[in-house]
């Protein structure tokens, strides 16, 4: 499969070449970013010279590079603009980057069926993570009392990250709503409670030497719960990244929109048609197992 990376100058932009780079069924055959034009990837992600330029332009990328998929990791800032430019050049897409907004998935959604073309938004790519937020929204019925903390290195630029936002949502739309905490708190220094969601609280922590970690905090009558999850290198992520890659190829034809913050059964995992309950498309389920993920069309 020809692949092109989006962001390619960037932390997770460099890691995901370096992760694929050598796969005998994968071939980066080219690289966007704003900054490193001209530069060989070589040059980010070491080893002997590729062959491979960074390029300022996507569309121009694509019409000459031709990739079937490209992936991005930028900015909330630009995502949109690059996801828009893939599928309107018939190119499957998959997403990293967090901060897209509801009416931006909806309209990614319309889109990529009217381009049938793959478009995966996903919050978070590693597995524990995932099951991390399938666990939290569970465990959040019982325990409507919960706050977030999340920390990552401080290079990240946005706060909360987006699989913090993920969990509230997903805990939000099965906890009894309640506001939390004293109803005349108040803080002595600014922010020192955290952001506010649904009378929920969550809190950010940028530090050197983190890379992705998460935390659910739970009260409740003489007892608290912490679902935690911890990424201790980006190696985490790489997991599925073939697998999407094979989904892609083996749907070309399919309308779809796709995202991993669904759960079900006991490994509250599952990738789906973003309104699969309301049409009569095909879902993808994934079994998580030993030797991997499974994916299964049913």
């Amino acid at each position: 499969m020809r692949v092109a990376m989006i962001g390619a100058s960037g932390k997770m932009g460099r890691d995901i070449m370096r992760g694929i780079i050598d796969e005998t069924d994968i071939e980066i055959v080219g690289a966007v970013d704003l900054v490193n034009d001209g530069m060989d990837i070589s040059d980010l992600i070491g080893g002997e010279p590729r062959g491979i330029a960074v390029e300022s332009d996507l569309a121009t990328m694509i019409e000459t590079k031709t990739p079937e998929v490209v992936i991005d990791f930028t900015t909330p800032a630009t995502v949109m603009k690059n996801i828009i430019t893939a599928l309107e050049h018939q190119v499957h897409i998959v997403v990293g980057t967090t901060g897209l907004t509801e009416d931006d998935l909806d309209a990614i959604d319309k889109l990529a069926r009217e381009k049938e073309r793959v478009a995966f938004v996903v919050p978070n790519f590693a597995l524990g993570a995932v099951l991390m937020m399938g666990f939290a929204a569970q465990a959040a019925k019982f325990f409507p009392n919960v706050e977030v903390i999340e920390l990552h290195h401080d290079q990240k630029m946005d706060a909360p990250s987006g699989t913090a936002i993920k969990t509230l949502e997903m805990m939000a739309a099965e906890r009894e709503k309640i506001q939390q905490g004293h109803p005349k708190e108040f803080e002595k220094i600014e922010g020192a409670r955290g952001g506010a969601y649904e009378g929920m609280r969550v809190h950010s922590v940028r530090l050197p030497g983190y890379v992705a970690h998460q935390e659910v905090l739970f009260g409740g009558r003489g007892q608290t719960l912490t679902i935690r999850h911890d990424s201790m290198s980006r190696d985490s992520l790489f997991t599925v990244w073939k697998t999407f890659f094979k989904i892609i190829c083996l749907l070309p034809k399919r309308r779809l929109f796709l995202w991993m913050d669904k759960y079900f059964s006991w490994v509250f995992f599952i990738v789906s048609w973003k309104d699969m309950h309301q049409s009569k498309a095909n879902s993808i389920f994934c079994y998580v197992g030993r030797g991997g993920i499974i994916y299964a069309i049913i």
